[in-house]
Parts: C-alpha cells; structure tokens; sequence
C-alpha cells in the first residue's frame, strides 16, 4: 500500500509536470469574463477543454453532457450522463455545435469508468464522476487545449468567482443553443448552501455551489461540464462537475447549481488513469 502511494504521488507529479508543459489552463483566445449578468454566448473557442458528450440515435448524434479534457485522451465528466445502453463520441475543438469547425475533433470512446460509489438512483449521494478514456490521444491545438486540475482538497472560498460553460438550455424547458455559453457564477460555501432554506443535507462536503441569485444558473445539457476558476497564475482550472439544480427551475433562487468538487477526487482521477 505504502509503495503503491508512492507511486500515486510519482504517477501525479509526473502528470502535474507534463500538464504543465502543455501550458494546461492558457486559452489561444482568453474569454471575455467582463460582463456580469446572466449567461451569454462566450468567445468562440475561449473554453478549449470543453468537450461536447454525444449519443447516437435512429442514425443521429445528439448533444447530451458537456466534459472537460483533463489529459490528451482524458474527458472527464459526469456520471449522470453516463448509460450503459447508448453509444457515445465526444467532440472536442467545438464552439457551434450546428456547423462544421475547421479544426474540431471526433474521438470514440476506449472505455468510460464510473466512480464505483455512484448510485444512479440518489443523485445527492455525490460521487457523480466519470472519466472517458479516448481511443487515441487528441491533438492540442489553439482550439483544444487541456484544463489544469486543482490541488487536492483545494476549498474555494465563498464569493469566488466562477464559470460555468456549456450547451444547455438557455431557461427552464427553454431552448438548446447552438452556440458555446458562459455564466458567472459565485461560490457559495458548504455552510451556508447546506443551511435548511438553501439546500439542506442534500449538498455534501465533496461538491461546490455556485450560484444561487435566481439569474445566473447551469440547466439541462450542462452537465458534465466545467466550473472553470482562474488561479492566481492566471491559468483555468477545472473546479467543479456539473451535477444537478434544483427540479423547481434552472435559475432558483437559493437554489444554486450544484457540482461535484474535482479537488475531492485528485486521487481517484489519478488511479483510474494509471
């Protein structure tokens, strides 16, 4: 055991290292995070670890999850949007999903590893992690580029500033955008969000919220996708799993939308690609 976390932690700074040689979190196009209010278009290819996870049905792919590159042939995502049924491709390099991009990726599925301890009937359990090992490793590029990870345990403190990004609907039971969106939002801290008349016991210390105003929120078809925060050294990492909201609505008030912490899972992300 003891060797074996020795090589865990040889296997992580290895990665940590390589991560950073690929200049993990740097955007060719940094993303216009100046306007406040509501979620909007972003940038075309300002997110460039942004995955769209896809199924195919009656001969058709359809959008179903965002994720996040996290390594060359590595997505991670949730494990809601994971079915044992269905038939994936993930599409890196995207900013529309309606046209054809000069320079998008297609990758197929090697295999997908679900977090042992997800329970498909209790979404509030937490543990809503999957990562998707691709068949072949993808290209960085000025539109594909990979999201740093954050130290182990890492707590954002409330008010943080963060983004979530993805192509989910725009408003409860509204449209799907074609185009890539952003909102702003701020994190709110494990004690206040587990309060009673925010979400109670059903937020556990391995996710993070963020939101909450009754404006700004993720919605169906994010998630999967990443909560990006911008550390100190200015480079994107990949804080939170879009996990679920509240079934009152997307934007509810005192309802923010809920992710599984990515820092909680260094360890099981590490092992899972050893």
């Amino acid at each position: 055991m003891q060797l074996r976390g020795i090589m865990l932690g040889i296997l992580f700074v290895v990665l940590t290292l390589a991560a950073a040689a690929l200049g993990c979190g740097v955007p060719a196009y940094p993303p216009a995070v100046s306007r406040v209010v509501g979620g909007e278009s972003a940038r075309p290819y300002s997110w460039p670890w942004q995955a769209s996870l896809q199924y195919r049905s009656l001969g058709k792919w359809y959008h179903t999850c965002g994720g996040t590159l996290i390594a060359t042939n590595w997505v991670l995502t949730a494990a809601h949007c994971i079915s044992s049924s269905k038939t994936y491709r993930v599409l890196l390099g995207k900013y529309n999903l309606a046209a054809e991009e000069e320079g998008s990726v297609t990758a197929s599925p090697e295999k997908i590893v679900v977090h042992e301890k997800w329970n498909p009937y209790s979404v509030a359990s937490g543990y809503d992690i999957a990562l998707i090992k691709l068949t072949k490793h993808v290209a960085l590029s000025d539109k594909i580029k990979l999201a740093c990870l954050p130290p182990a345990q890492s707590i954002l403190p409330s008010n943080t500033i963060t983004y979530v990004t993805g192509w989910g609907r725009l408003q409860t039971n509204g449209a799907l955008p074609d185009e890539l969106q952003q909102g702003l939002l701020l994190v709110v801290d494990y004690e206040t969000c587990s309060q009673p008349s925010w979400w109670g016991s059903t937020v556990k210390t391995n996710m993070v919220c963020a939101g909450g105003d009754g404006v700004t929120s993720s919605c169906n078809g994010d998630s999967g996708g990443p909560l990006n925060y911008q550390n100190a050294d200015g480079k994107w990492e990949v804080r939170g799993i879009v996990s679920f909201g509240s079934s009152l609505g997307c934007n509810y008030y005192k309802k923010p939308s809920v992710f599984t912490r990515v820092s909680a899972f260094i360890s099981w992300i590490e092992e899972v690609k050893l």
